[in-house]
């Protein structure tokens, strides 16, 4: 396969190091040392920065069918839930809706520069087969190029029907998986309860022997105000001590949102190895709280970025919630830097999936980047370009788009797809099935 070389950059971000004009030659999908051999095509990136491929690290595919409207926005959490379980049961979720959805919600991750989605799949109607549902978002990421950590949720399941339903989406669309990565590297299979508020000790449980058995990451959701408020209800307790207490604080183990967290509780985060995900986006326009970014970094805690769903987060659009985070930092604590914030967005989320190849650009990374034109007025002025992709130019996209060393997005427009098609085929899926009932 012939190398190629992208030449010129403004600047490259490796990882929390900048290379100013260096070459980024890629090799059979992966990230080589510079220069790459004889005859390498050749991109021209002059005007541009290059960074790794964003990561998303927690995201509900789902709810691009259901963004958020009159009805949905700036709810409490406990009537949000309610209000989102009223519109999936409407819709009628089943595989066709599910692909259609996921397909959206990839291809906007895509043109928004988010390689690899972490979909916190959690609804799944009884009459529905949970390895079909799974199927139908792994075949959209699948058409689409783009990677995705598929999250086996649980929201009030039964808990052993939920610990088979892994093994089945495991052997069915996973058969050659190791430690739930597909040999390819695109599909990743992980576990997930929603929460205290949703979930008790016997599902935390089924899913930690089912995931220990399948060697596959955990991932739950902490700290908002529903979780909260039922974690004292029930419990009497807080919920990151439940989660302690239930083996759900440990190296395999991310936790969402972290909204509010005192310094007890991060101090249990930190001394259990656990990783974090920032969600600023939705957490922040529905007022359900904020995590203290600055301090969960500063005890040691991999934290990582994500959108979550359209429900409460109507964009998939992961750099605009980095920026978000970036300006909204300081209100809890030290403020967060553009630098951090990018880092955040792509080795950050990487290392809460244990992936280490990904979410960096030094050799040997998985070859996923985005090339950002900033060349332009939006630009003008900025003095450093880097910080300049957070500061300036609100609501960037990239120029191109590679995954796995396939271009998935030049100049701005989806290869893997028709974006407006996919647009379309969603609206009137969901338009059929109003007009049905």
């Amino acid at each position: 396969m012939t190398d190629i070389a992208l030449v010129g950059a403004e600047a490259v971000l490796v990882d929390a190091e900048v290379s100013a004009g260096a070459a980024v030659v890629i090799r059979d999908g992966m990230v080589v040392e510079a220069p790459g051999a004889p005859g390498a095509q050749t991109v021209d990136v002059s005007g541009c920065v290059v960074t790794p491929g964003l990561v998303n690290a927690h995201h509900h595919l789902l709810q691009s069918a259901f963004r958020s409207g009159p009805t949905t926005r700036f709810l409490p959490m406990r009537d949000w839930l309610a209000r989102m379980s009223e519109r999936y049961t409407a819709a009628r979720v089943d595989p066709e809706l599910t692909a259609a959805a996921a397909a959206v919600g990839l291809a906007e991750s895509l043109l928004c520069g988010v390689t690899t989605v972490a979909d916190h799949h959690l609804t799944w109607p009884a009459d529905q087969n949970p390895a079909e549902l799974a199927g139908a978002t792994i075949d959209a990421a699948r058409r689409l190029g783009a990677r995705l950590a598929f999250v086996r949720g649980t929201a009030r399941d039964d808990p052993d029907a939920a610990a088979q339903s892994v093994v089945d989406i495991h052997d069915t669309h996973l058969p050659d998986a190791a430690r739930g990565v597909s040999a390819d590297g695109m599909i990743q299979l992980a576990v997930g309860p929603s929460g205290v508020h949703a979930d008790g000790p016997e599902t935390f449980a089924a899913l930690t022997e089912v995931a220990g058995r399948l060697g596959l990451r955990r991932r739950t959701q902490a700290n908002e105000q529903i979780d909260v408020a039922i974690a004292a209800e029930r419990y009497g307790r807080r919920p990151l001590e439940l989660l302690e207490d239930w083996g759900w604080l440990a190296e395999d183990v991310t936790v969402a949102h972290l909204c509010e967290i005192t310094d007890a509780e991060l101090d249990r985060v930190a001394r259990s190895g656990a990783s974090a995900t920032h969600a600023p986006a939705c957490d922040v326009p529905m007022a359900w709280g904020v995590a203290r970014v600055a301090a969960l970094r500063a005890a040691g805690v991999a934290t990582g970025l994500g959108t979550s769903g359209g429900g409460s987060n109507d964009a998939g659009h992961l750099l605009a919630d980095a920026r978000l985070a970036m300006q909204i930092s300081g209100l809890v604590g030290e403020p967060v830097s553009a630098r951090e914030c990018l880092a955040m967005a792509t080795e950050g989320s990487a290392q809460g999936l244990g992936r280490p190849e990904l979410g960096h650009l030094r050799p040997g990374a998985a070859a996923d980047l985005c090339v950002w034109d900033c060349s332009d007025v939006f630009d003008a002025g900025a003095p450093d370009p880097i910080d300049g992709l957070l500061w300036a130019g609100p609501g960037r996209r990239p120029r191109d788009v590679m995954v796995g060393g396939r271009w998935v997005v030049c100049d701005g427009v989806l290869l893997t797809a028709d974006s407006r098609t996919l647009a379309r085929d969603l609206t009137t899926l969901l338009g059929s099935r109003a007009t049905s009932r």
